[in-house]
């Protein structure tokens, strides 16, 4: 079952800067291009860093703080992490002093599904995309990754039937109903044991454009008591169920 990749659905042009890039440069950039948001790459076009409008707030209200303010932040002999961060960023001139590091990026051949959680775990809105040497080759953004959840529900059902009825449960075609209505897919009809009953619910609730699964899938064996060596005798259905 193939999966959407993040390299389908980014935007191949991305703003960027260098670590060089002047503070009023990098805010030019945000503002003309309407954006939040640019990585930072260095010469070999490896992405060092991310910046976003929130750093550059950041600078100005820790430079609003005058000069004594400063002053006393410098003169705390053992800054932590988060300290020396915030003094960084009051005095960034340049993007390489006033982005965010490490950066939080992800490969293209990734799948749309990976990259959301990414983007949940870390809470950010954009992610850069990198190849397989880390060089940047495009962007993408929570809204880019909501084009999942547009494809046609004809698109989906062609999906469920080829991909999870044929190709991995061996099934005719028509040995099952799906229908699917706004991304809702519901699959109902008998097969012959019950992990493949739970095999197709569970890979239909993995394909791009999915919004739930209404399961009225019958069985006419219940083999979840067999053991698993008596289980490896039935087949590919067991193997798929372990994989999932």
């Amino acid at each position: 079952m193939k999966h959407s990749k993040v390299g389908s659905v980014m935007a191949s042009e991305v703003i960027h800067a260098t670590y060089a890039t002047p503070f009023k440069e990098v805010a030019r950039l945000l503002n003309g291009h309407h954006i939040s948001g640019l990585p930072v790459v260095d010469e070999d076009h490896k992405v060092i860093g991310v910046i976003s409008e929130t750093d550059l707030m950041a600078r100005q209200a820790q430079a609003e703080d005058g000069p004594a303010a400063r002053k006393r932040r410098i003169r705390v002999p053992a800054l932590g992490r988060t300290r020396r961060d915030e003094h960084r960023r009051a005095t960034a001139r340049t993007a390489g002093t006033l982005m965010s590091e490490p950066p939080v990026t992800v490969h293209a051949d990734a799948t749309i599904a990976e990259a959301a959680r990414t983007m949940a775990h870390h809470k950010v809105e954009r992610l850069p995309v990198v190849d397989e040497e880390e060089r940047l080759v495009g962007i993408v953004t929570r809204r880019d990754l909501l084009q999942m959840f547009l494809r046609p529900d004809d698109e989906i059902r062609r999906e469920v039937i080829g991909e999870v009825l044929v190709r991995s449960l061996w099934l005719m075609p028509q040995t099952l109903s799906v229908q699917v209505h706004q991304g809702v897919v519901t699959l109902d009809g008998q097969v012959e044991r019950r992990s493949e009953a739970e095999i197709a619910a569970r890979m239909t609730g993995h394909i791009d454009g999915v919004v739930a699964v209404v399961d009225k899938l019958t069985y006419r064996q219940d083999d979840a008591h067999l053991r698993p060596d008596e289980q490896a005798l039935h087949g590919i259905a067991d193997d798929w169920l372990r994989k999932i």
